[in-house]
């Protein structure tokens, strides 16, 4: 007797219901009504597949056995049935191993009963529908091939009559899958009588086929499945025993190793690995920097179809110095870090509806730029591991031969965090400092999840290639703050608790943060000025220092050790801000490790004597100054004749140009002129940058949507409690009186006032009663309640399943029935 999946599960114990709902929790969201709903949800495709998607290759290998091995009249396999398939392969598996996979099976409800009985649950066939790669029987294919591959010995012979080329098709689908598809008119035979007209094949020993798939197809080792005729291609499908015959060297199910490929290189010295990896993570902290401050000084536009045009990339990837899918690459992580925004063009002359946009960094690069060097890495790499974004497709063409762009919609990917979580899984599992290939790393990916890797090779490539360059990995092993990165949820769940709108920060850093902090050099608050006025910072500078050279020197180099240089173009930006001479003498002799040299002293001494000697205003404008000949000068200097100045008064000098303009002509020209306001003050001015609105960034911890985290045992246990009191609901649903289903069973109809005598009853006595109502769309219906009071028109009862208090009016109860 077939025993049903719901059955099977209805004689579960609770312990061990609440184990399978752990496994796949998936069929508790939402919770089933009871067992029936349960059973259907597990075999249904999605669940099916995000089961399927969790087994390594062995275990699929060992379910594709128990897939060939079922009876053809009960369905069912069995464990020595299974044992006797895996046997046959060329390196048979261990006993123990098998029988820990179909435990791992049972486990994950792909298979269910007894070992003499194994079931498969439905929606496996859908999914996956060719088990091992191997065809369908040719029974169900065509009756000709069936009666060739009956005849045993016939079919050896016409396999080793087959042409080479034939020969290597059949090779090709006996390793699976087991179709394909022939160009049109391949299955076509030629026209009677042309026969002889076709010109000798070599690579069909010398016959004139034609075509080697039509020679398997007349000789019934293909069988064609669909063929569209006139342009539309055809189908072939190579039947389960001639795809066997061809395995009988490796076995029916193909090499079955039961332990995933080894990694060949030797473990790396962890200390070198951080090295590598700490260094690489604070140079893209400085890239990223430098990449964000130029974007301040010169935006990046936004296209019409979304994202930044190619010329914008090579401008800034030239600025940089960096390559241009290493820019691409640190665009995409600071968008997703809320470092970057969109900000409508001043003054820009356009048709969109809502002006033209560009790129600037948003409020938050200040925060983000305030913060310590390791945590602005855990910013970008987290924004990094969690983006819905594949930076490696830009610069590729889309299904509409377009090139994608930086930030465009063409480059979204739901599964790239689950492919870059796969891949560094994969990293993290090793032994510390391990560093395979990344074909090594493909191969493992390949064993332990394959049906999640296939056809994502590429992007685990990528993966490992952007991993190097934010210094996530060093030397090709995963360093120690990376793995801490990979496995630090904390922050992200506190911050989703304490912060829903993430308007904060964490008030900790992370443990990956704190690893970080120890291998990096810690920040230096001073710098070595030389000679030739340069300035080197010899180290990761403080950031109240970087904003203080950012004012007074102009930045000339980047590394490991930064370099500046004091001009008098910096000295002057500095008083512009608002610096006193005495302010930068106090500033370099505070900041120094060496001696001032006196050049640098002459220079801040020279500006400021010279700056603030002549006074600009609006007239237009006007210029000022209480040196006399100096006015004289500048009116008789040929070089400001644009600016069409005339003397008002001894010290007074007007123009009709803009303030703005008689700036920059001057200074153009040499002099140093401050501008002032209406009341004669000097006017402070800073440079001024432009930021977008402040962005949360999309994620904040590594989600992978097929890994839902496993619930609690307890919570599992109450689920299943509630489950058995919808399955305990529904079977006495289907056992309710006549009466109360039908309301009009003859000889059985109670009068409204015989339901409210057995309502009245069931109060007193406080016991179960069915009770057959019409709703408001006037539809009958029944429900098993236990009444608690009566009164107003109206019964108030609780519903034991689902524990919650119904109320009933009674001019629509039409019966009312004991349960007992």
């Amino acid at each position: 007797m077939t025993t049903s999946l719901a059955d099977h599960l209805r004689g579960l114990p609770d312990q061990s219901l609440a184990a399978l709902l752990q496994q796949r929790p998936d069929l508790v969201v939402p919770v089933p009504a009871d067992v029936s709903a349960l059973a259907i949800r597990a075999q249904s495709r999605v669940s099916v597949a995000r089961a399927l998607d969790s087994l390594d290759r062995f275990t699929l290998q060992v379910l594709d056995a128990a897939r060939l091995t079922q009876d053809a009249s009960t369905g069912a396999s069995s464990i020595d049935a299974i044992l006797a398939m895996t046997t046959a392969s060329a390196r048979p598996p261990a006993a123990t191993a098998v029988r820990a996979a179909v435990q791992q099976l049972r486990s994950r409800l792909l298979l269910y009963g007894p070992d003499e009985r194994l079931h498969l649950i439905g929606g496996i066939d859908e999914i996956s529908p060719y088990p091992a790669g191997l065809g369908r029987p040719a029974a169900e294919l065509d009756a000709r091939a069936a009666a060739v591959c009956d005849d045993s010995a016939k079919l050896r012979r016409t396999l080793l009559s087959a042409p080479p080329s034939a020969r290597a098709i059949l090779d090709r689908l006996a390793a699976g899958p087991p179709v394909g598809s022939v160009p049109p008119g391949a299955l076509q035979a030629p026209p009677i009588g042309a026969e002889d007209a076709l010109p000798p094949d070599p690579t069909n020993g010398g016959t004139p086929t034609g075509s080697p798939v039509r020679w398997l197809v007349d000789h019934r080792l293909l069988v064609s499945i669909a063929n569209g005729g006139g342009s539309a291609p055809g189908t072939v499908e190579l039947p389960r025993e001639v795809g066997l015959l061809l395995r009988r060297d490796t076995g029916p199910l193909g090499p079955m190793p039961t332990d995933p490929p080894p990694v060949s290189a030797a473990p790396r010295e962890p200390k070198a690995v951080d090295s590598a990896g700490a260094g690489q993570a604070m140079e893209v902290v400085r890239q990223a920097e430098a990449l964000l401050e130029q974007l301040a000084v010169e935006p990046a536009s936004v296209l019409r179809s979304g994202g930044l045009g190619v010329r914008d990339l090579r401008r800034l990837a030239r600025a940089l110095g960096l390559d241009e899918p290493t820019a691409a690459l640190l665009l995409e992580a600071s968008h997703a870090a809320g470092l970057t925004g969109e900000l409508e063009a001043h003054g820009a002359a356009t048709t969109r509806p809502g002006g033209e946009q560009q790129v600037v960094p948003s409020a938050g690069y200040e925060v983000w730029r305030a913060g310590s060097l390791a945590q602005r890495w855990e910013q970008l790499a987290r924004a990094w591991l969690t983006m819905t974004r594949q930076p490696g497709l830009i610069g590729q063409r889309d299904d509409r031969d377009r090139p994608i762009t930086v930030l465009s919609p063409e480059a979204e990917r739901a599964g790239a965090p689950i492919a870059r979580q796969a891949a560094l899984n994969i990293l993290a599992d090793l032994e510390p400092a391990s560093a395979p290939t990344p074909n090594e790393v493909l191969d493992l990916l390949d064993w332990r999840a394959p049906r999640r890797s296939r056809g994502r090779e590429a992007a685990h490539r990528e993966v490992l290639a952007e991993a190097a360059t934010l210094g996530v990995t060093g030397l090709g092993a995963l360093t120690s703050y990376g793995r801490l990165l990979l496995g630090d949820t904390t922050p992200g769940e506190q911050r989703g608790v304490d912060d829903p709108l993430g308007l904060r920060g964490d008030t900790e850093p992370s443990t990956a943060v704190r690893a970080l902090d120890g291998l990096l050099p810690a920040p230096v608050d001073h710098f070595l000025v030389q000679a030739d006025l340069t300035v080197v910072v010899p180290g990761p500078a403080d950031p109240t220092l970087t904003a203080e050279l950012d004012v007074v020197a102009e930045h000339e180099s980047a590394g490991g050790a930064s370099v500046h240089r004091v001009t008098p173009a910096s000295v002057r930006r500095a008083l512009d801000a608002g610096y006193s001479a005495d302010d930068l003498h106090g500033l370099f002799t505070r900041r120094s490790r060496t001696p001032v040299p006196q050049g640098l002293t002459y220079l801040v001494d020279d500006t400021a004597r010279r700056h603030g000697g002549l006074r600009v205003g609006a007239t237009g404008a006007y210029l000022r100054s209480d040196d006399e000949a100096l006015l004289g000068e500048v009116l008789a200097d040929r070089r400001l004749e644009a600016l069409v100045l005339r003397r008002l008064a001894p010290t007074v000098l007007v123009t009709p140009c803009q303030v703005n303009r008689m700036l920059v002509t001057l200074r153009e020209a040499g002099y140093a002129p401050v501008p002032e306001d209406a009341t004669g003050a000097a006017v402070l001015t800073r440079p001024r940058s432009r930021r977008a609105p402040a962005r949360v960034p999309a994620a904040t911890r590594i989600l992978d949507p097929l890994a839902v985290p496993k619930l609690p045992m307890p919570r599992l246990l109450g689920m299943v409690e509630q489950i058995r009191r919808g399955e305990a609901a529904a079977r006495a649903a289907r056992r309710a009186p006549a009466v109360v289903r039908g309301q009009e069973a003859a000889g059985a109809v109670h009068s409204h006032t015989d339901a409210l005598a057995v309502l009245q009853q069931a109060v007193r006595d406080k016991v179960l009663v069915w009770v057959g109502y019409v709703d408001a769309h006037g539809a009958t219906a029944s429900r098993l309640v236990r009444p608690v009071s009566i009164g107003a028109g109206y019964l108030r009862a609780e519903d034991e399943r689902t524990e919650m208090l119904h109320t009933f009016a009674l001019h629509r109860i039409a019966a009312a029935v004991l349960a007992d």
